[in-house]
């Protein structure tokens, strides 16, 4: 997301991006850095329970951060933003 764009105008973008390159049910990946504190991990984890997601985590060298690559098939477009947003309320969190 660039600095001038707010939230909405990124995931109305993304969703209009998503729907024009993607058939869908589509198997998508989720990449997002997380503060290693204070269970952040758990707290993306838990947002794609129940979904058959695959999920990696790796720490950085340093161990502050670490990394989480999830895929998991996504009913349509509109099903990823939500997943989006879901977690972007995870304090700390990036999404790649």
């Amino acid at each position: 997301m660039s600095t001038s764009e707010t939230p909405d105008e990124f995931y109305r973008k993304l969703l209009a991006q998503l729907e024009d390159t993607t058939t869908f049910p589509h198997i998508y990946l989720y990449k997002f850095i997380v503060p290693t504190c204070n269970n952040k991990v758990e707290e993306v984890v838990k947002n794609f329970d129940n979904l058959g997601a695959t999920i990696n985590t790796k720490q950085s060298k340093n161990g502050k951060y670490t990394s989480i690559s999830i895929h998991v098939k996504m009913k349509s477009a509109s099903a990823v933003i939500d997943k989006y947003k879901a977690v972007s309320t995870v304090k700390g969190i990036i999404s790649l």
